[in-house]
């Protein structure tokens, strides 16, 4: 079974992926509580860490339910990452993760994120400064290359073990690509399957079904499976994957009852953690997820989304459990 330093994993774990505005700790302890194995935090701006801004250190926030939790940092300049190595070190998360292939353009024009592999020796000696400046275990989360033409996962990865990470997690799309098209998962297998590696390799992308799950279980052989879009709104999606592998059956979709609850619940932590206006504002994203599949759905989901107060978002929820009762929608 795959361990992350000295962190003891079950066969084949579900991970939540980092997802910016979206991985926050009112999401993940949903995730948690459906099945997913190790969490990590959305990601996190060294410089921002380092100048204290609000939004980068109000991410640090993690509970004990959620361990084990890993943060998330992203960076080019090596002071800044080095200090930020630091200050997250006072949170006391179990993990810390470095971006490597985030690809928006205002985190790659730093030479941040996705950025870096353009430039792979700055990407290997970053690492090797923040495995030497820390205790805590590191891990990198990455894409396959640049472009097609710059494909050199297999390289990269194992120059990345070399320097001490103790996991790596790689999305099948190069950044060209950003999230067109198809992931490819054989450069992943590719790097799982080469002899000199002996850390954890964990796909990434399009893994929106319990049987691409299995698929990149079983056929990819990797370690474990990174979770992002198919997780928003739908926390279920780790324990219907474990239930598929278990019993090679699908699960039942939730009620109803239990949505509304869900949704209810993740709405009710936002707003403790985050007040009420952002609260309201960010959680409006699941919404879609959460009531994906229900006929004549519409003018409630627009209700949703559009409610400025959680007494509207609320009171919709009523509405929904007497317009549709405790009804399973597969």
């Amino acid at each position: 079974m795959p361990k992350i330093g000295d962190i003891q994993l079950p066969d084949f774990p579900l991970l939540l992926a980092p997802m910016e505005d979206v991985s926050d700790p009112p999401f993940r302890a949903l995730c948690k509580e459906n099945g997913a194995d190790v969490v990590y935090t959305e990601f996190i701006s060294s410089e921002g860490l380092i100048r204290d801004a609000a939004k980068s250190t109000m991410k640090l926030d993690i509970y004990e339910a959620e361990r084990p939790v890993g943060i998330q940092i992203f960076g080019a300049n090596l002071d800044s990452m080095l200090q930020s190595v630091e200050i997250v070190e006072r949170t006391k998360p179990d993990i810390i993760d470095i971006n490597f292939g985030c690809p928006v353009k205002k985190v790659v024009s730093r030479g941040a994120g996705a950025g870096i592999l353009k430039d792979i020796d700055l990407m290997v000696s970053l690492t090797a400064a923040m495995v030497k400046h820390t205790d805590l275990p590191i891990t990198v989360k990455t894409r396959l290359g640049w472009d097609d033409d710059s494909i050199k996962i297999v390289e990269v990865a194992e120059r990345l073990q070399d320097v001490g990470i103790k996991a790596i997690s790689i999305h099948g799309r190069t950044r060209a690509q950003m999230y067109k098209g198809n992931a490819d998962w054989k450069p992943i297998a590719a790097v799982k399957n080469n002899p000199r590696m002996h850390i954890p390799v964990f796909g990434n992308g399009d893994i929106n079904t319990p049987e691409r799950a299995l698929e990149m279980r079983d056929d990819y052989g990797l370690d474990g499976a990174m979770i992002g879009r198919a997780s928003i709104g739908y926390p279920w999606f780790f324990r219907e994957v474990k239930h598929f592998f278990e019993t090679g059956e699908h699960m039942a979709k939730p009620t109803m009852q239990e949505r509304v609850e869900v949704a209810r619940r993740h709405l009710e932590m936002s707003i403790a953690w985050k007040g009420e206006t952002l609260g309201v504002f960010e959680t409006r994203r699941h919404y879609t997820n959460y009531f994906k599949g229900i006929p004549n759905f519409k003018e409630y989901r627009m209700k949703m989304v559009t409610s400025d107060d959680s007494k509207g978002v609320f009171d919709t929820f009523n509405e929904v459990l007497d317009k549709f009762g405790n009804h399973r929608f597969d």
